[in-house]
C-alpha cells in the first residue's frame, strides 16, 4: 500500500477491531465464531493493492462496526435489565 493516508485508516479500523471483539461477546453464535469471521475478514483482505478496493473495504468495516454499535445499544444487556 502506497497511500498512507489509506494504511492509517486501514490501521484504526484493525485496532478498532478490538471494541468490536468486546460487543461479540454476545454474539448469538458464540464469541469464539464471531473471533474467527473477524480475523478472516481482515487476513482475507490482507492482499488488496488497488485503492479503490481498500476504500470499499474500509467503508464497509465503518458500516458493520455502526450497526454492531446500533444493535448493542438498542438491545438490553442481562446484566442492566431488571
Amino acid at each position: 500500500m502506497t497511500n498512507p493516508e489509506l494504511r492509517r485508516q486501514v490501521i484504526n479500523i484493525y485496532k478498532d477491531t478490538a471494541e468490536l471483539l468486546y460487543l461479540g461477546r454476545e454474539y448469538p453464535l458464540g464469541y469464539d465464531y464471531f473471533r474467527q469471521r473477524l480475523h478472516k475478514a481482515f487476513s482475507g483482505q490482507a492482499h488488496l493493492t488497488d485503492e479503490e478496493k481498500i476504500r470499499t473495504g474500509i467503508a464497509r468495516a465503518q458500516f458493520v462496526k455502526k450497526a454492531d454499535q446500533v444493535l448493542s445499544e438498542a438491545v438490553p444487556h442481562a446484566e442492566t435489565a431488571v
